[in-house]
């Protein structure tokens, strides 16, 4: 199931969200100092393309240095990246087959706005461990 859900996200928002992070990604790795940022949103851009069957769980060794890095990519990248999945989320809850695929774009907001601190897992590895 998680695989025909992956291949229908592809097609109907997956690609384009995954261009939107890796232009977020080419455009902060432009400097020194955004490449941890562009690095960043090349690994959400993997997630974006296929969602399903993976999950973010937050870091425990992540210190104040990625709540600072949160705060800067909020503000460089995060808030766009975030409203790119409320429309989509909201345009595939429309229909009603596409209602799955609006809830996973809903899931993917916020590890949009702060992705540092958050790491990308499978959804058993994330759910065995606890």
């Amino acid at each position: 199931m998680k695989t025909i859900l992956n291949i229908i996200w592809l097609v109907l928002s997956g690609f384009w969200l995954f261009l939107g992070y890796c232009l977020a990604g080419v455009l902060l790795c432009i400097t020194v100092i955004g490449i941890p940022f562009g690095i960043a949103a090349f690994r959400i851009a993997l997630y974006a393309l296929w969602p399903f069957g993976y999950t973010t769980v937050e870091r425990r060794d992540a210190g104040a240095p990625s709540c600072v890095g949160n705060v800067l990519w909020l503000v460089l990248a995060g808030w766009w990246l975030a409203l790119g999945h409320i429309v989509t989320g909201i345009a595939l809850c429309v229909t009603v087959i596409g209602i799955p695929l609006g809830i996973a774009n809903f899931k993917l907001i916020p590890v949009s706005l702060l992705p540092l601190g958050r790491e990308i897992v499978r959804t058993d590895e994330a759910f065995g461990a606890r």
